[in-house]
């Protein structure tokens, strides 16, 4: 694949493929200490013990409410600063390492509730850092791709990302993991099989993500020479440019609002999908990860597939497409029953997540002012903390209203909806070829 810059500098296809696999490596954190892995093991295993009344599985969803917290805080303010000081890439390479420091030290999270608290606070310390690298990291596209190819670019990294977690979460689960320690044999004592895991992961990212700190060059300064600003000065920066931007650019201000409403609704998918595959249809644990990869594998394809359609006739008409397809599956998700109607509609749900996804920071690199797309892409990421909780809560209030955990699955569908009704009226970014003259 080749690209382009947005400011118009010929990358060669090797800077593209290193800034994707930053995505490939960061499978590492998303989908084996995140997810799938110690975020279990923390709650089934280190904390099942736990004194008190307060279970691990609160003790965790604190935790993860006060990242997402610290995460809206820091994010727009620190993506402004490595757009002022032209330091992106210096930027995402500072806290990537973070992130791998974090996940080794889960290494040492033994199979005690002693270290349970240990092990939520170098998660939830993981949790920021990745998100805080991906704010530079997204504003970085604007290096490896063009108007006219962006979208393609943003939805193969996505599938990087997805094809990566597959291989590493297959990787681990019959080297560590199956059985009584997969096939090296290693010792399930203490957690140690978990903790192995753990380790290859964070290698498994800082190993992906190297070549791109050394083919990318760096950015140069959007205000060249600007005087250092201390923390008030850049909030009432980032203030002052908030409300320039509402001025010149109100419907870039309408996205980020909107796609905050459907990518809460996006991410309660990962996050209470396999949950609802064993509790209403039946799904056996073990198939759950089979599931895992084959969404894996479909999602990867909807991003690549969907990014081609985003170049072709713009993001806007991808995200909202790819969401009349997810509300839609949806509802029929919540009128079948039993494991093979799962994986069939699952699938077709996550055929339409990737490009959502993909297309979405596409959207906003199309319609972002030059210079300031990290800070952008910080108010992206502090947006969608900020109603992080509405799906999780309606998730609650339908179960427990209806007495039903299939009855969650309406919390989801009616953010995806909401998020669908405030993204209509957004106006598009500009086609390419106008773009490109201007």
């Amino acid at each position: 694949m080749t690209a382009a810059t947005l400011s118009g500098a010929e990358p060669r296809r090797s800077r593209v493929w290193a800034w994707g696999f930053w995505d490939w490596g960061s499978s590492g954190f998303q989908h084996i200490a995140l997810t799938f892995v110690f975020s279990v093991y923390l709650t089934d295993a280190v904390g099942a013990d736990l004194p008190g009344t307060i279970s691990a599985n609160s003790w965790l969803a604190w935790s993860t409410a006060a990242a997402g917290v610290l995460i809206a805080l820091m994010a727009p303010v620190i993506g402004q600063s490595a757009d002022r000081k032209g330091r992106r890439l210096r930027a995402t390479g500072l806290w990537t390492a973070l992130v791998v420091l974090s996940m080794i030290g889960m290494f040492w999270v033994r199979d005690d509730w002693t270290y349970l608290w240990l092990g939520l606070v170098l998660l939830g310390l993981a949790s920021i850092f990745v998100e805080l690298a991906a704010v530079s990291y997204y504003a970085l596209m604007a290096q490896v791709s063009t108007p006219s190819t962006v979208g393609r670019v943003s939805g193969f990294g996505w599938a990087l990302g997805y094809l990566g977690g597959i291989v590493l979460l297959l990787g681990v689960y019959l080297g560590f993991l199956s059985g009584d320690g997969g096939l090296f044999g290693v010792s399930t004592a203490d957690g140690f099989d978990v903790r192995i895991s753990v380790l290859v992961a964070a290698i498994w990212f800082a190993v992906f993500a190297a070549p791109m700190f050394f083919l990318l060059p760096e950015t140069a300064p959007a205000v060249p020479g600007a005087p250092k600003l201390g923390v008030a000065g850049s909030y009432r920066k980032l203030l002052t440019d908030l409300r320039d931007l509402y001025r010149a650019s109100p419907h870039t201000v309408y996205f980020l609002g909107a796609s905050a409403l459907y990518r809460d609704g996006l991410n309660a998918i990962f996050a209470f999908g396999g949950v609802l595959a064993v509790t209403v249809y039946g799904l056996d644990p073990g198939q759950v990860l089979l599931f895992g990869v084959a969404i894996n594998v479909v999602s990867a394809t909807g991003a690549l597939v969907g990014g081609r359609l985003d170049d072709r006739y713009g993001p806007k008409a991808v995200v909202v497409g790819s969401l009349v397809g997810l509300v839609a599956v949806g509802i029929v998700l919540l009128l079948v029953s039993g494991p093979t109607m799962f994986w069939i509609f699952g699938l077709v749900l996550g055929l339409f997540v990737g490009p959502a996804q993909a297309s979405s920071r596409s959207y906003l690199l199309r319609v972002c002012p030059e210079g300031r797309e990290g800070q952008l892409f910080g108010l992206y990421a502090t947006t969608g903390r900020a109603v992080s909780f509405l799906a999780p809560a309606l998730i609650g209030l339908f179960t427990y209203v209806f007495g039903s955990d299939r009855a969650g699955t309406i919390g989801i569908v009616l953010v995806l909806a909401l998020g669908l009704v405030a993204l209509l009226p957004v106006r598009p970014p500009a086609p390419a070829r106008d773009r490109a003259s201007t």
